[in-house]
């Protein structure tokens, strides 16, 4: 991926970067709003994650959101409400090739997301001839070459994940793992704070793991010095702001500005 190049879907340039562990900045977008995503696509991170988890975001508020990137070097990520086959199906049909899904906890749990990426006799995923995915039929080889280029990541959020680290990073597919340090501060009792140290042994250890088994790490920290910390832990896939951080904070600058306690 270079600064100057459009992100492309096919072949999935990210999914490249991601899987030779190229460090990717990214900017996670919450606001549901293709305007603010257009703006931030014009900044250029590496990738937008497009949040469909914790943010008011569905399919058709998702698709204007992918429109408004085609001419930007960022990749949309898209982090679905569940590890569902039949969501995940549908992002894929509106056009999404790369994916975070959350709270992945087993093997299992990775080995479902996967298959519901994949057409079969890989997966589980159902055939739509004519959809945006595949630019309404108008990809001539898309089912022969869709599998192959779609990205997924899989989100580390808890006690559970963490313990099967190793066998969740072994799953075929699984391009990289993902900390969510606030979901994985409250399952180690430490809710908001995932500086605490078991929060950041735990970090360490999935990141270890991860290297171990020759899958990059990736990470949530809009905060800078810890985004830098992480990265200097061998993370490559790190967000470093949020849309909804960037406007409260920057509004709030102003605000304290000219109208000081």
């Amino acid at each position: 991926m270079t600064a100057s190049t459009p992100y492309r879907p096919l072949p999935n340039d990210f999914r490249c970067a991601v899987t030779r562990g190229e460090k990717l900045i990214g900017c996670w977008a919450s606001l549901a709003s293709p305007i603010v995503t257009e703006l931030l696509g014009v900044v250029g991170f590496d990738w937008m994650l497009l949040d469909a988890e914790h943010a008011p975001n569905d399919v058709l508020t998702l698709i204007p959101q992918l429109m408004a990137l085609k001419d930007s070097r960022s990749a949309p990520v898209v982090r679905p409400p569940a590890n569902d086959s039949v969501v995940i199906k549908r992002l894929l049909d509106a056009g999404f090739f790369n994916f975070l899904i959350p709270f992945v906890d087993s093997a299992a749990d990775a080995q479902r997301a996967v298959a519901a990426t994949r057409y079969p006799p890989q997966g589980i995923r159902g055939v739509s001839v004519g959809q945006r995915g595949n630019r309404y039929g108008t990809v001539a080889d898309y089912f022969h070459t869709a599998n192959e280029n779609i990205c997924v990541v899989v989100q580390i959020e808890s006690r559970a994940a963490v313990d099967a680290i190793d066998e969740i990073a072994a799953v075929d597919g699984v391009d990289a793992v993902f900390v969510g340090p606030s979901d994985l501060a409250a399952a180690y009792g430490h809710i908001g704070h995932a500086n605490h140290p078991d929060v950041q042994e735990a970090i360490a250890h999935v990141f270890e793991r991860a290297k171990a088994a020759g899958k990059p790490c990736g990470i949530l920290a809009p905060v800078q010095a810890d985004a830098q910390r992480y990265l200097s832990m061998g993370s490559t896939l790190v967000a470093v702001c949020a849309d909804m951080g960037l406007l409260r904070n920057a509004a709030q600058g102003v605000k304290d500005h000219f109208m000081p306690k």
